[in-house]
């Protein structure tokens, strides 16, 4: 995924982490709950043991 993003985005724009999730939070509206995604990110990063600063 890295070597994808290289010479497309900016360094510092290119994801340390990624995971793939079966499906998004999701209001009723039909809209991704960005919140609920990070907290999400947040909770599988320290199920792996990676430390967030």
């Amino acid at each position: 995924m890295v070597d994808f993003c290289r010479g497309k985005i900016a360094r510092f724009k290119i994801p340390r982490y990624i995971f793939f999730v079966e499906e998004f939070p999701m209001t009723a509206s039909g809209k991704i709950q960005k919140y609920k995604l990070s907290e999400l990110s947040l909770e599988l990063c320290k199920k792996k043991g990676i430390d967030i600063i």
